[in-house]
């Protein structure tokens, strides 16, 4: 008996152990798999992000301006302004493409939690392309073109539509998020997604265009005072009427060009946000902060960009 149940114990023993090193070993790979999993997802997050994280300031002033021209010494100057009388110690990089300026300007509104503009709560924004083709007759609206997707045609409408859904749904759960990290991911997440993206600079762009065609309504009819970045901005021979600003601007703006500083100006007063800019490459003028725009509301919040060129953007970040 004793014999037989020792048999017994030995074997059960046996299958415990064998049933424990599999469990390791199906743990292990387990592990690794899910680790493995991780890091691609991370490092496609971390590929696909249009704005990168935090570097030092003036560590990529040395690596960006090596040398001992003149120029890379004016701009390392400049970079040690930033650093020393302005507090700035690191900046984010932003993706160098035609969408640059829009990408730096919203991420830092919904980073920053900043919440729609006071005309955005009034109004709802999803009605403003059906308001623009059938309320004020701008049947034009459908030679809109996205961008590089440089789509036109009779489907412009509807895609502006979702453009607008993209904008307004995105903006109130970042602006919800009272978790300061909550909302970093979620902006990550956000700006990382190329086709989500494009929708909010395309909502932008046409946010621009809607407001311009009112201004240019008022200021045709003599009806009520406008700002004066609208007669400015309708001064241009590239921008005489709303048509023209759409065609030969707006259009573009995502695929050959970029947003010029009298749009500049425009964007910060539709977004009701004081756009400082800090031009490198007009280091030792007047003119290397500029404000857009330059009058704005207390009230207001305050975002941030360095340029140096005019053309691309970066988030400069503060530290005291």
């Amino acid at each position: 008996m004793w014999q037989k149940v020792k048999v017994q114990l030995m074997l059960s023993m046996s299958f415990l152990v064998a049933v424990s090193w599999y469990c390791r070993r199906l743990y292990s790979f387990l592990a690794q798999l899910l680790k493995r999993w991780s890091n691609y997802l991370q490092r496609k997050l971390i590929r696909n992000l249009s704005v990168l994280t935090e570097v030092d300031l003036l560590g990529y002033s040395a690596r960006e301006w090596k040398g001992e021209t003149k120029h890379a010494k004016h701009m390392r100057e400049a970079y040690e302004e930033l650093f020393w009388s302005c507090h700035i110690k690191y900046l984010r990089q932003v993706r160098r493409d035609n969408y640059c300026v829009l990408r730096a300007v919203l991420f830092q509104i919904f980073s920053q939690g900043i919440p729609f503009p006071s005309w955005m709560k009034e109004r709802d924004i999803l009605k403003l392309p059906e308001k623009l083709l059938y309320s004020q007759g701008c049947n034009w609206i459908q030679q809109y073109s996205f961008g590089p997707e440089r789509y036109t045609g009779p489907n412009a409408f509807g895609k502006l539509r979702k453009c607008m859904e993209t904008l307004k749904t995105n903006w109130t759960e970042i602006s919800a998020t009272k978790n300061h990290e909550e909302r970093g991911n979620l902006c990550n997440t956000l700006f990382s997604d190329e086709s989500k993206e494009h929708k909010l600079y395309e909502a932008i762009k046409f946010i621009m265009l809607y407001e311009v065609v009112e201004a240019y309504e008022q200021i045709k009819n003599r009806e009520e005072a406008t700002h004066n970045l609208f007669s400015l901005l309708l001064a241009r021979d590239s921008s005489s009427d709303p048509l023209s600003f759409m065609m030969n601007r707006l259009n573009s703006i995502g695929d050959s060009i970029c947003l010029d500083q009298v749009e500049l100006f425009l964007l910060g007063y539709l977004l009701e946000v004081k756009i400082r800019v800090y031009r490198l490459h007009r280091f030792n003028t007047e003119e290397f902060q500029v404000n857009y725009p330059e009058e704005y509301r207390r009230e207001w919040n305050e975002i941030s960009l360095l340029t140096e060129d005019d053309r691309y953007y970066h988030i400069p970040l503060f530290r005291t």
